[in-house]
C-alpha cells in the first residue's frame, strides 16, 4: 500500500514510520511546515528547523523519500482566524481539532495524488473499518489517547487515516524508538498547541488581540476584586493565571460587551452551567444518528485528557442537544468541543453552544 506519512520530528510520527515500513508498505514522508516562525519570531523560538532535522535524519536513514510541504497560509486561513475570531466572542476555541480536520486532513489531501491510500500520522487513536464503514476507537494507551483531537473528521477523511501506533503503549513506543535507534527517541513530548512551539498561547493571543483593562468581579457579592488585562485572555472554570491573592479563584463566567471576568471561591455561584449545556455543530463520524424521540446515554468529554463523564443527551433540533451530565463539571465554556462516547468508539463531537451557556449563567 502507498501511504503518506506525516512526519514531525517527534517519537511517535517516527514509530509510526518505522512501524508501517517494517510492514513492507510504500512510504512517503511529508513534514508540514506551518510555524508562524517569520511573524511570531521575537516572542520567542519556533523549533521547526530542529524538527525538520530530525524528520530528515530519519527518512535519510531508513531510505524513505521526504517532501517539506509549506502550508503557513492554509493553517491561517483555516485555523488562526477561526481561534481568533472565536477569542473575540468570549469562547473557548480549540485549534488543535480545525488542525486535523482541515489542514493535516483536509487541505493536506489536496496537496498529494489519489495514489496514496492512506495518510499516517503518529495519533493515539484506532481506525477499524467494518462493512464498509470506519469507525474511530480509543487508543489501547488510553491515557494517551488522541480521539478527542481527530473527533471532528469525516466519514472520507476517517476511512483514509491510518494510526499504527494506536495498538501501543505510550513506553512501548519508547522502547520500540529505542530498538529502531532513532535519534529522537529520549526527545520529551511537545507541549500546547502545534503551531506555537514555544511561544506562549497568552504572547499570542496578546500579539493579535492585544490587551483590555476590566474588573474581576466576585460572582455572589459583585464586588471588584481586581484588574485583567482582557477577558479573552480567560475561559471558563480556570483557576491558574488570574494573579489574585486571598484564592483559589475560578472563573464562572464573562461578560464580553462589558469586559467583565467573574470569579469565585468556591465556585458554587453557577450550579446550573457546571452540569448542563446545550451543543450544536454536531458531527457524526460514522453514520450514527441520535434518536429524535428519547434521550440516549453516553460517555463525554469536554477537555482532551481529562475522564470521561457519563451523560444524557436530549435532542431539541436536528443539530442541537441538551446535555445533562451526571458529574458537575467546573469549566463548561462556549466554544468548547464535546466528544460522545459508546464503549470504545468515539461517535463525533459537537460544539458548546454560547446561548445555552450565558442562560444558564445568569440564573
Amino acid at each position: 500500500m502507498k501511504i503518506a506519512v506525516l512526519a514531525s520530528g517527534g517519537v511517535d510520527s517516527s514509530v509510526a514510520l518505522r512501524l508501517l515500513q517494517e510492514q513492507g508498505h510504500e512510504l512517503h514522508a511529508f513534514y508540514l511546515k506551518i510555524w508562524l516562525e517569520d511573524e511570531l519570531a521575537f516572542l520567542g523560538d519556533c523549533p521547526w528547523d530542529e524538527d525538520l532535522g530530525y524528520v530528515r535524519s530519519i527518512c535519510e536513514e531508513v531510505n524513505v523519500p521526504l517532501s517539506v510541504i509549506p502550508m503557513q497560509r492554509e493553517y491561517w486561513d483555516e485555523v488562526i482566524h477561526y481561534a481568533i475570531d472565536e477569542l473575540k466572542r468570549g469562547r473557548t476555541p480549540n485549534p488543535d481539532i480545525f488542525c486535523n480536520q482541515r489542514v493535516k486532513f483536509g487541505q493536506f489531501y489536496n496537496k498529494i495524488d489519489d495514489s496514496f491510500e492512506k495518510v499516517a500520522t503518529g495519533h493515539y487513536a484506532r481506525v477499524v473499518e467494518e462493512d464498509g464503514t470506519a469507525y474511530l476507537r480509543i487508543a489501547k494507551d488510553t491515557f494517551k489517547d488522541q480521539t478527542y483531537f481527530l473527533s471532528y473528521l469525516s466519514q472520507a477523511q476517517l476511512k483514509r487515516a491510518s494510526f499504527p501506533i494506536g495498538d501501543y503503549k505510550k513506553a512501548e513506543i519508547r522502547e520500540l524508538a529505542s530498538q529502531y535507534q532513532l535519534p529522537n527517541f529520549s526527545r520529551k513530548d511537545s507541549q500546547g498547541l502545534c503551531f506555537l512551539g514555544t511561544i506562549r498561547f497568552r504572547d499570542f493571543v496578546k500579539y493579535h488581540l492585544g490587551e483590555k483593562a476590566g474588573n474581576f468581579v466576585q460572582q455572589e457579592t459583585g464586588k471588584i476584586i481586581g484588574q485583567h488585562r482582557g477577558y479573552w485572555f480567560y475561559t471558563i472554570g480556570q483557576r491558574n493565571g488570574l494573579g489574585l491573592s486571598g484564592g483559589p479563584w475560578y472563573v464562572t463566567r464573562k461578560d464580553v460587551e462589558e469586559n467583565i471576568i467573574y470569579i469565585s471561591r468556591g465556585y458554587d455561584a453557577v450550579p446550573r452551567i457546571r452540569e448542563s449545556m446545550e451543543v450544536s455543530q454536531f458531527n457524526w463520524l460514522s453514520g450514527f444518528q441520535p434518536p429524535t424521540d428519547e434521550s440516549f446515554t453516553c460517555r463525554i468529554k469536554v477537555r482532551h485528557g481529562e475522564p470521561y463523564n457519563k451523560a444524557t443527551i436530549t435532542m431539541l433540533e436536528k443539530d442541537r442537544a441538551l446535555v445533562q451530565l451526571a458529574e458537575p463539571d467546573q469549566g463548561l465554556a462556549p466554544g468548547q468541543f464535546t466528544v460522545f462516547y459508546q464503549d470504545d468508539t468515539c461517535l463525533g463531537s459537537a460544539i458548546i453552544d454560547a446561548q445555552a451557556a450565558t442562560e444558564s449563567s445568569s440564573d
